[in-house]
């Protein structure tokens, strides 16, 4: 109850939104349960942080305030303490590892935040900010474990029961050092018990979930760092405390999930979550599927939209293993004529992702081959099926070795690739097409290497090396053409010669 008046009496709005509670209607339709999403991306600094921030400020003794604040942080809350500090008129200083991107230090400099550099870690920071703090009379602004910040960020819990007063089952709450969820159950949990609050963390950074199950705080030795924002080793006193009360369940998530969720809320809203600002939205589809839901209320809070925009390229990449959608096999057959036709004749017209082929030796041949699937029972069936026509076939799908480093590594040089040819083919991306090719050659032109990827694009991309008799080079280039597609020799590149010849 003392939560409930602060954060009842918290002051945000003078540098917050009250952000909007937005229904997801194609995750609806496809989870079967009504599911909205309280906007806290759309933030002035794109997320939660200024809240708990600012209401921590704005409630400083004038003397404390006029002496200035210091904070550690590497992303969110740097910002919501220099936005918090310009509004209130006084001096912030914001300790930053010497790894923060620089699209981060920009935007605390640009908010008047004086910046200060040091060591590789928010661990390193944050002692240099206490020893600062210390030195120059400063206030240190607590990222999570501090009541004011607590109860600014419960704000959100509070903003959520107002725009929706109709049954909710569930609110999905990301945590990382756990002020967002603290303030977010004590408000919830003393004006509607009944919702179930369930706290979210990705599976390499479970410090609040396994402190819990302990009994006491947790410190994790290591943490993941793509949900950079949620990746914390040790979680708050207070928060957890909290937590402990009042939380009613944890949900793990993996980067996959994480990757497929912000595809999810980008598809909804033509907007772009930071990964610890998707966390919400991977549990709720998990926790959805795990507990057979339907026709219920479910509300992810999307916490932060701060994301470097080349990270998007690993989302993507990622996104359709995380729904399910493509699976990753490495295939194993017999090096003679007819078997990758015989392949691709298996697959079908289900839609290729990827193909990676490279001529080894006379015996075997290994096909890294990826492919849309509907579900994992998918791609089982598809297993079985590779295999009782005599391929080998290895499920990489959960292989964070294949997905990360090999997928982009199989060619190389081969010595059964003499007098190779390479060309590169664009063709329309269509399910038909790969066959189309594949049907159009002659038994006697052995291919020697074979890449394609999808790319998301109208256009398709196949780079193949192909072995061809001089006797055939007129019947080969007749073909070629009539398949009107745009093609290039790469006989000669440097690259390929490089690396591949």
């Amino acid at each position: 109850m003392d939560y409930l008046q602060r954060i009842l009496t918290a002051r945000v709005y003078d540098v917050a939104i009250e952000s909007a509670l937005e229904p997801a209607a194609k995750l609806s339709a496809r989870l079967g349960n009504r599911v909205w999403l309280k906007r806290e991306d759309t933030q002035p600094v794109f997320s939660f942080k200024l809240r708990g921030a600012y209401n921590k400020m704005a409630r400083l003794p004038a003397e404390q305030l006029a002496r200035g604040v210091i904070c550690a942080s590497a992303g969110n809350h740097a910002q919501g303490v220099a936005l918090s500090a310009q509004r209130l008129g006084c001096r912030a200083v914001i300790v930053m590892p010497v790894t923060t991107p620089r699209l981060k230090l920009e935007a605390v400099e640009a908010l008047g935040g004086e910046v200060v550099l040091h060591g590789d870690s928010y661990s390193d920071a944050y002692a240099r900010a206490v020893e600062l703090g210390r030195e120059q009379g400063l206030t240190f602004v607590h990222p999570f474990d501090d009541p004011d910040v607590i109860a600014g960020q419960g704000t959100v819990g509070m903003e959520i029961l107002r725009q929706h007063q109709h049954p909710i089952h569930a609110v999905f709450v990301a945590i990382g050092g756990g002020g967002l969820i603290a303030g977010v159950a004590a408000y919830i949990k003393a004006v509607r018990p009944e919702i179930r609050v369930i706290g979210v963390q990705t599976v390499d950074s479970d410090a609040m979930a396994k402190s819990v199950r302990a009994g006491e705080r947790v410190r994790l030795d290591d943490v993941g760092l793509f949900s950079d924002g949620t990746a914390v080793k040790q979680v708050g006193e207070e928060t957890f405390a909290l937590a402990r009360q009042l939380v009613d369940d944890y949900v793990l998530v993996s980067t996959d999930a994480v990757c497929a969720a912000i595809k999810d809320v980008f598809e909804d809203t033509r907007s772009i979550l930071e990964p610890a600002g998707a966390l919400g939205v991977a549990a709720l589809k998990q926790y959805a599927a795990q507990h057979n839901l339907k026709g219920e209320t479910l509300i992810a809070i999307t916490c932060g939209a701060n994301m470097n925009f080349d990270r998007l390229r690993f989302v993507a990449e990622r996104a359709e293993v995380g729904e399910e959608r493509e699976t990753l096999f490495a295939i194993t057959m017999p090096e003679h004529a007819g078997s990758l036709r015989r392949l691709c004749e298996l697959v079908g017209q289900r839609n290729v992702t990827e193909f990676s082929y490279r001529i080894c030796d006379r015996q075997d041949a290994h096909v890294l081959l990826g492919l849309s699937t509907s579900s994992r029972d998918d791609a089982a069936r598809l297993r079985e099926k590779f295999t009782g026509h005599g391929f080998t076939a290895v499920d990489l799908v959960e292989d964070e070795l294949s997905k990360e480093h090999v997928r982009y590594m199989v060619g190389g040089r081969s010595t059964q690739a003499a007098d190779e040819r390479l060309y590169r083919f664009t063709f329309p991306e269509r399910p038909g097409v790969l066959m189309r090719f594949l049907h159009g050659m002659r038994p006697t032109w052995n291919i020697t290497l074979f890449h394609y990827r999808d790319q998301g694009a109208d256009y398709g991309r196949i780079l193949v090396g192909l072995q061809i008799p001089a006797t055939d080079d007129a019947a080969f280039q007749q073909f070629i053409e009539s398949l009107g597609y745009p093609w290039v020799d790469e006989t000669d590149n440097p690259a390929y010669r490089m690396f591949l010849r």
